[in-house]
């Protein structure tokens, strides 16, 4: 197979979707690997280290996609990108679809295979391609929190951690999955005064077992977020619901009642954020904004600021699964592996997943009558 590493072009998004050793495994199988010049350049990777196990270094974009059978990137493609891929051609990325219906809808119109990582499910129902980079989001989520709780940033000029003598900032944790676990590990860490909402007891119960007086955990309701936010200095937002357009759980009416100068950080945002007021997605050129005296924190692709340890714990995770695609063909692989079917989001001009299906209302079939 022919597989295409394209440069990510994406605002400040440093990361790449091979490492090379990734590339270096799939040409020992006997793959041809293209990577586009510079690619892994915002992860410290030099084209020379590529073309040493066999990558083929070309110079444009235009090239990648048009040669390979097998787009393989971190972001979802730019508009730009959507007019390269070729019709019937497989990519394998983060699409995060429900929160993008033009290109849900690129992708059908050229009947892509959009295998998507974050929707890539377990039996256990646990996402182990989204898993490391809600565990980069989330702890990074505590430390661009207290960045901008700082004056010269516009915030409270409240410390995380407090000193001896004067009381920490209240953070408060919207969900206890990867990203509210690892929020959690990071502002207990630096000392903060910390409370986590889920509407499951169970990971509440494990949090509570983990760091006992340390933290605070609450059911999460509309109430009781009402509550918390209050008096909140840094809010931070990891729910989820896979493949579909997060909830909007935090209401203007909650954002006006938070302090002047409060933070709020939507992990969420890459599915539509889970806060009324965050209306659109930020960059890391420009990633906040202020509304009700509350700064607003969205960008869309955290986790590309730690570029070299994002791209490595990334393809750690995701090349067990091009290798299977390479290897077996489309079919085969998804024959094989329960977990990479419930990655396809869209193939042959169809959405076969459902709640991708529901949030864009958008007719679902069932990948077994497409394939």
């Amino acid at each position: 197979m022919i597989i295409g590493v394209p440069k990510e072009i994406k605002n400040n998004e440093n990361r790449v979707a091979m490492t090379p050793a990734g590339v270096h495994t799939l040409a020992n199988r006997g793959h041809r690997v293209l990577v586009q010049k510079d690619a892994g350049r915002g992860s410290g990777f030099s084209d020379e280290e590529y073309s040493k196990v066999g990558a083929e270094i070309v110079q444009t974009a235009e090239e990648v996609f048009q040669a390979s059978d097998m787009i393989v990137k971190v972001k979802e493609p730019q508009p730009e990108e959507v007019v390269l891929l070729k019709e019937g051609q497989l990519l394998f990325t983060y699409l995060h679809l429900a929160a993008a219906p033009q290109l849900a809808k690129d992708l059908l119109d050229k009947r892509i295979t959009g295998i998507a990582y974050e929707t890539v499910q377990l039996d256990d129902g646990s996402l182990p391609l989204l898993t490391p980079m809600s565990e980069v989001a989330g702890r990074m989520s505590v430390l661009v929190g207290a960045e901008f709780l700082s004056k010269a940033k516009g915030g409270s000029g409240i410390l995380l951690s407090g000193v001896p003598g004067v009381k920490p900032a209240k953070v408060t944790i919207l969900g206890a999955g990867t990203v509210g676990m690892n929020a959690t590990k990071m502002a207990v860490g630096l000392g903060a005064d910390v409370t986590v909402l889920n509407k499951s007891a169970s990971k509440l119960i494990y949090l509570d077992e983990l760091y006992g007086s340390k933290i605070k955990t609450v059911i999460l309701n509309e109430f009781s977020l009402a509550e918390e936010i209050r008096d909140t200095d840094l809010l931070i937002s990891g729910i989820l619901i896979p493949g579909a357009k997060a909830p909007k759980l935090v209401t203007e009416d909650m954002v006006r009642s938070m302090r002047v100068g409060s933070v709020i950080v939507d992990v969420a945002i890459d599915q539509g954020g889970v806060v009324e007021t965050i209306d659109h997605a930020t960059t890391h050129d420009d990633p906040v904004y202020v509304k009700h005296g509350v700064i607003h924190y969205s960008v869309a692709n955290m986790p590309g600021a730690y570029a070299r340890t994002a791209t490595y714990a990334l393809t750690n995770a995701t090349l067990p699964y091009v290798v299977k695609l390479a290897d077996n063909g489309l079919n085969k692989a998804l024959d094989f592996d329960n977990s990479l079917r419930e990655g396809v989001n869209v193939i042959d001009g169809k959405c076969t997943y459902e709640s991708l299906a529901r949030s864009l209302d958008l007719p679902y079939s069932r990948l077994e009558t497409v394939i």
